[in-house]
C-alpha cells in the first residue's frame, strides 16, 4: 500500500535565501500547497517582490530580512513569520554561497565566509527552530546540501566541506531527535548542478543535464509529504552513487573522470560567473575588495575562476 502523503495545506514555512533560484522556485511550490510562505533574504526589495508575486497567486506569502550569520537576525526572521502566518511548522535552510577556484588559491575571508553562511546559518537556524518545535513536538527542517558534499568536487574544495558538514550535521540532529522521541523530521537535499545565478558557468559532466530550481523545489515537496531523509535530485543520482560504493575507488574515479565530473567546478568559466561574483560582494564589505581583483581583469574562457565573494543566495548545485 503506498504511503499516504502528508497534508501541508495550513501549515507555515519559513524559507532562507528565499528572494531567488532554489528558495524562490521552493516558496511558489509550497504556496501552491496551501501552505504559508515567509521569504527570508538579505535582499529584502527582491524577497519582497517575490512575496508579492507568490501571494497574488492566492497563497499567503510575506517577505522579511535575514542574515542567516547573525543570531539576532534569524530569531527576528522566525518572530516575524510566526506573529504574521503562525507557528513554523517547517524551515528550509536553503541560504548559501559557492565560489569556486583552486583551493591553494583560496583566500580566507572568502572560505571564511562560505563556512559562515553555508553551514553556521543552518546550525544556527536549525536550532532556533527546534528551540520552538521541540515543544510543540511537532515540525520539519530540511537543509540544502549538495551532491558535492557526499563526492567531494575539485575546485570547490570549502564548498564540499560545507556540504559535507551540513550532511553530517542533520544525520546527527536526526538521531537526537530520535532519542529524545520528538516526532520531528528532518532532511538534507543533495542536488546536481542548478540553472541559476550561483551555477552559472560550470562546466557539465557526460550524462547529467543540470537541473531547473522547480527540480529541487518538488524534490522538497516529495520529502515533506513523504518524510524523506535523503533527498537526491535528481533520484537518478541514488543509484549512481550506490553503485559507486560498490566498485573499487580506482574504477569509480575513472568513470568519473571519463564523464567529466571533476570539471564541473573545476573548468567554470570565470568570465560568466563574473557579474556574480561582483554582485555577491554586497553580501560581505570585507571581500569587496578580493571580488575586485579577481574580476578587474578578463580571464580566458573556461579558466578556473579565481578568489571573490558570493551573495548570501540559493544553494545551486
Amino acid at each position: 500500500m503506498a504511503k499516504q502523503l502528508r497534508v501541508l495545506a495550513g501549515q507555515t514555512v519559513a524559507i532562507t535565501g528565499g528572494a531567488r533560484g532554489i528558495g524562490r522556485a521552493t516558496a511558489a511550490v509550497l504556496a501552491g500547497q496551501g501552505m504559508r510562505v515567509a521569504i527570508g533574504d538579505l535582499d529584502l526589495d527582491a524577497a519582497r517582490q517575490a512575496a508579492a508575486e507568490i501571494g497574488g497567486g492566492g497563497g499567503a506569502a510575506v517577505a522579511l530580512p535575514l542574515d542567516v550569520t547573525d543570531r539576532a537576525s534569524f530569531t527576528a526572521f522566525l518572530d516575524g513569520a510566526e506573529q504574521q502566518l503562525g507557528p513554523v511548522d517547517v524551515l528550509v535552510n536553503n541560504a548559501g554561497i559557492m565560489q569556486v577556484g583552486r583551493f591553494v588559491d583560496e583566500d580566507d575571508l572568502t572560505a571564511q565566509r562560505m563556512i559562515d553562511i553555508n553551514l553556521g546559518g543552518v546550525i544556527l537556524g536549525t536550532k532556533l527552530a527546534l528551540q520552538r518545535m521541540v515543544p510543540r513536538n511537532r515540525g520539519h527542517i530540511v537543509n540544502i546540501s549538495s551532491q558535492a558534499g557526499k563526492y567531494g568536487a575539485p575546485g570547490g574544495a570549502t564548498y564540499s566541506a560545507t556540504k559535507h558538514a551540513v550532511i553530517g550535521l542533520t544525520e546527527a540532529v536526526r538521531g537526537e531527535l530520535r532519542l529524545m522521541k520528538a516526532d520531528i523530521d528532518v532532511s538534507y537535499v543533495m542536488p546536481f548542478v542548478v540553472n541559476t545565478e550561483l551555477g552559472s558557468g560550470l562546466g557539465e559532466a557526460r550524462g547529467m543535464r543540470s537541473l531547473q530550481p522547480s527540480d529541487v523545489a518538488e524534490a522538497i515537496l516529495d520529502a515533506l509529504q513523504r518524510g524523506v531523509v535523503d533527498v537526491w535530485v535528481p533520484k537518478s543520482a541514488r543509484v549512481t552513487q550506490t553503485i559507486g560504493m560498490l566498485l573499487p575507488r580506482r574504477v569509480s574515479e575513472t568513470l568519473a573522470r571519463a564523464m567529466k565530473a571533476d570539471m564541473v567546478l573545476a573548468g567554470a568559466d570565470a568570465s560568466i560567473r563574473r557579474g556574480y561574483e561582483v554582485r555577491a560582494a554586497a553580501s560581505e564589505p570585507s571581500l569587496a575588495q578580493a571580488a575586485a581583483d579577481a574580476t578587474s581583469h578578463a580571464l580566458p574562457s573556461g579558466a578556473p575562476a579565481g578568489t571573490g565573494a558570493g551573495a548570501e543566495e540559493p544553494s545551486s548545485d
